[in-house]
């Protein structure tokens, strides 16, 4: 910006003005701080003065120029290209906005699949963990028992068929031990351990069907030897009660392993898993489930539970049809008094009803983890198993093995029994068939339950036993001899070698070893002595034991003598020792049991065995009391 100064006579405002010009300047004094006028004359005012005039010569034009001047092409394609565009402006600018929504639109169903699949993540994450924490929580919990305590001596698994199925024996075992709080729940602070209950369940290799057998705690059976919680091992004890085993160490937790070692020899059948609960356990499941159905005759009282109360009290449990769980369930699964003949017998009857019970309100809730983790938080912390099953895992795999059978098919029984004074003796041979039955893997009504059903094409029909082997054709001459032809009986031993079997005659009754030396050597078995056994006059079943390895020829030689029992002996070798069941069928006169090949298929079982079993599905007010 260039400053001009004027000489000329100021103007009434005190302004001065340039000759020709209108350019206005501010006086000196006006203006503080510019700078001195410069001196008049010379040719650099002289260019100012010329540049001034053209200057206001430029803009004189300029103003004229623009009044007359019209809007040019340029200005006009300018206006119109502004109307056009003001004319289109609503429409784009709404196509803008649509635009706008869909693409926020996408977004936010982007951000929303987003947000659901973090959510699901999330999810996953969370029950990852807290299954975790589950499992984490029941391995915690249980407890298994010393897998050295297991008999070294032990039935052999069964053989799997074509497609590797293999049945499955479970002990369940019920104790009463009042330790901790079991005292409150059952009533009384006795030291030690009982098993309230024992069932052994076979599990058939179809995994279809299954049977559950009640051992009664009051059978005479003999306990083999057991290991101590300080390490030794026990003898063998003929003659005791079956529950004596599980107190055998007498200890508050019980002896699993000693129940699982007594079944075994009893039974001849392997045992592949041992759970044994006590009643803050059992307690503790019938909750996790919702309850339990079940059904009474009449009204129970608090007398009923407790005898020694002296007085009838009130109602514990009403008259019909009723769902328990907890301190009721367990009043239910271990009342005695009060209802038919006040009998363990009964009793049996009852868990029977209520295991049934139990099982079918589990599938009704579906056999999967969500049903059994519970079920098992439940139990787990008043439960021990043995060694196979020490893990959450474990546990909850083999309970959905279980998921396909259908209730009809799972049968619960007593073994055929009778009483004995104040105590019970199995009945031979009905209780042998049983187990036979069950290392056969059928059902208790004769059916083939391996999980393999031959083809009938396939199968060769199998001989009858009672007839006689067809004689060979005569010759054609009429009179050529017709003489009988009896065939030697099949050699017992594997491949043709002779069997050595020592006799024992467990039973007083003199006699009975010679008479079963005669039936071993009719069949070809080499009688290694005979002899009076000692400690077993109570024996009540004939029996062959048999050392490692023997087992297949001991169970030749059991088929020689209908309802022996096999199981693990101390010896090397085989001994037979015969109980009151070969002493009787001796006395009756009837002839010896004759020397035959064993049937792969054991006989049936007794009618009334079979018409007493229940089934899961049968009404829960049947068959729940005795006498």
């Amino acid at each position: 910006m260039s400053v001009q100064w004027d000489q000329g006579p100021p103007d009434p405002a005190g302004r001065r003005r340039a000759d020709g010009g209108g350019v206005r300047t501010e006086p000196p004094e006006e203006a503080p701080g510019r700078f001195p006028l410069p001196r008049t004359g010379g040719r650099a005012e002289a260019r100012r003065a010329a540049q001034g005039r053209t200057g206001q010569t430029l803009a004189a034009q300029t103003r004229v120029a623009q009044g007359r001047m019209a809007p040019t092409r340029t200005a006009q394609t300018r206006a119109a290209q502004t109307r056009t565009s003001q004319t289109h402006a609503a429409p784009t600018r709404t196509a803008q906005t649509r635009a706008g929504r869909r693409e926020a639109a996408r977004c936010g169903r982007r951000g929303a699949r987003r947000l659901i699949a973090w959510s699901l993540a999330g999810m996953l994450v969370a029950l990852a963990g807290a299954g975790a924490a589950v499992y984490y929580r029941l391995n915690g919990n249980l407890r298994s028992f010393d897998p050295d305590a297991i008999a070294p001596d032990r039935p052999p698994e069964p053989s799997a068929d074509a497609h590797g199925h293999r049945p499955v024996n479970v002990l369940l075992i019920g104790s009463d031990s009042r330790a901790g709080g079991n005292g409150d729940l059952g009533g009384g602070h006795e030291s030690g351990a009982r098993s309230d209950t024992t069932i052994l369940l076979h599990v058939h290799a179809d995994h279809r069907h299954a049977v559950g057998v009640s051992i009664p705690r009051d059978a005479l059976v003999t306990v083999p030897r057991c290991k101590l919680p300080n390490g030794t091992w026990t003898r063998e004890q003929p003659g005791q009660m079956f529950n004596s085993a599980f107190s055998v160490g007498n200890s508050e937790s019980g002896n699993p392993a000693c129940t699982q070692n007594t079944v075994e020899k009893l039974t001849g059948i392997r045992i592949d898993h041992t759970i044994e609960v006590n009643f803050a356990g059992f307690a503790a499941m019938t909750g996790a489930v919702g309850g339990v159905d079940v059904c009474l005759p009449n009204a129970v009282h608090e007398g009923n539970i407790n005898p020694n109360l002296g007085r009838k009290g009130k109602v514990v449990l009403t008259k019909g049809r009723q769902r328990v769980s907890g301190q009721r369930a367990l009043d239910y699964v271990r009342l005695r008094h009060g209802i038919g003949d006040d009998s363990d017998v009964g009793r049996m009857k009852r868990q029977q009803a209520f295991l049934a019970s139990l099982l079918a309100r589990i599938k009704s809730r579906g056999l999967n983890p969500g049903t059994l983790l519970p079920l098992a938080d439940a139990a787990t912390s008043s439960m021990t198993v043995d060694p196979g099953l020490d893990s959450a895992a474990k546990l909850v795999d083999f309970a959905l093995t279980l998921r396909d059978i259908d209730l009809h098919e799972v049968k619960f029984l007593t073994t055929p029994w009778r009483y004995n004074g104040a105590r019970i003796d199995l009945v031979h041979p009905a209780v042998d068939t049983l187990w036979r039955t069950l290392q056969a893997d059928r059902t208790i009504d004769g059916q083939d339950a391996t999980g393999h059903q031959p083809d009938a094409a396939d199968t060769p029909p199998a001989p009858s036993p009672a007839a006689p082997p067809s004689p060979p054709s005569p010759p054609s001459s009429s009179t050529a001899p017709t003489a009988p032809r009896t065939p030697p009986p099949p050699p017992l031993g594997a491949d043709g070698a002779p069997i050595r079997v020592t006799v024992q005659n467990g039973t007083g009754t003199p006699g009975l070893a010679a008479r079963a030396a005669d039936t071993l050597r009719a069949a070809r078995v080499t009688v290694a002595g005979t002899a009076t056994a000692r400690g077993t006059a109570r024996a009540a079943t004939t029996t062959v034991e048999y050392g490692a390895g023997q087992r297949s020829n001991a169970q030749k030689v059991a088929a020689l003598f209908p309802g022996a029992a096999v199981a693990p002996g101390p010896g090397a070798g085989i001994s037979l020792r015969l109980g009151l069941d070969y002493a009787t069928g001796a006395a009756s006169g009837g002839p010896a049991p004759a020397a035959a090949a064993p049937s792969g298929v054991p006989a049936p079982l007794p009618a009334e065995v079979v018409g007493q079993a229940r089934s899961a599905d049968d009404d829960i007010c049947s068959n729940v009391s005795y006498g």
